[in-house]
């Protein structure tokens, strides 16, 4: 029996991590690494259980981005065929709980795709990224020409995507592109640290939270400050003042252990 391609480790604080396992071709997206993925990503869409995702990759890449060898095998319509794959880049935006990337190595192309889909990025002072689009000469399809200019400007994604140069750990931190760097045997702990953390939110709100604040990025900021306020009216007439109070003790208990 061959190694599954997608490793699932559920844990019971409610978060899930999913692991690339394809390490011996730097996790390349093949046709069934991208076709489980998003099969794994949507079954734990539907699991009440699981309610933030945590992404990685297994040995030293994140993903090396789709799998040119098979492409290259596939004849002269391997490039369009690929695209009627399953996207696993689509289930991951239909998760509606965050979704952390533990980048612990290279994510290239459609691997830097990949991490872009998430919500927090964390990152191995092994991680590099590159958006190699130019240099292969096909066009991105998962979003990178758009996402990436948003999260660390315009100028800085030109310069990206119009060279296809690495960009490292240390630089990615400093442009904002990743949360934070921390030693490959840190990696994980740091993103199930986070989790957690993440997972002591009000349950709805760790999702209604998220959605406010992705429906608001996709429209202009007035748009985004009335949506802002019809969602606030419409939620917060639920709230018991009770609730809130005990809520707010909660928080000052957390927060004198955290200054401890």
């Amino acid at each position: 029996m061959s190694e599954p391609v997608v490793l699932v480790e559920k844990a019971a604080e409610g978060y899930a991590v999913v692991t690339l396992n394809r390490p011996n071709a730097m996790n390349a997206l093949s046709t069934q690494l991208r076709t489980e993925l998003a099969n794994t990503i949507d079954a734990l869409e539907a699991d009440p259980a699981v309610r933030v995702i945590i992404l990685t990759g297994a040995g030293r890449a994140f993903t090396a981005g789709l799998d040119l060898k098979e492409l290259g095998s596939g004849g002269g319509n391997a490039i369009s065929a690929a695209v009627e794959v399953r996207d696993p880049v689509r289930a991951l935006g239909a998760f509606k709980g965050p979704v952390i990337g533990a980048i612990n190595g290279v994510a290239i192309t459609g691997g830097f795709e990949l991490a872009l889909a998430c919500d927090v990025l964390l990152a191995s002072t092994n991680a590099r990224f590159a958006d190699t689009h130019g240099r292969v000469g096909i066009m991105p399809g998962w979003g990178l020409s758009q996402r990436l200019s948003r999260t660390i400007g315009i100028y800085r994604a030109k310069e990206l995507s119009l060279t296809g140069n690495f960009l490292s750990a240390a630089q990615a931190e400093a442009w904002g592109l990743v949360n934070r760097v921390v030693e490959p045997d840190e990696l994980l702990p740091a993103a199930r640290k986070l989790a957690t953390d993440m997972l002591s939110l009000v349950p709805e709100m760790l999702l209604n939270y998220k959605r406010l604040i992705d429906d608001g990025f996709a429209v202009g900021f007035g748009d985004a400050m009335a949506l802002e306020l019809q969602r606030s009216k419409s939620a917060n007439t639920t709230v018991a003042a009770a609730d809130v109070e005990a809520r707010r003790e909660a928080i000052r208990q957390r927060g004198k252990s955290q200054t401890a």
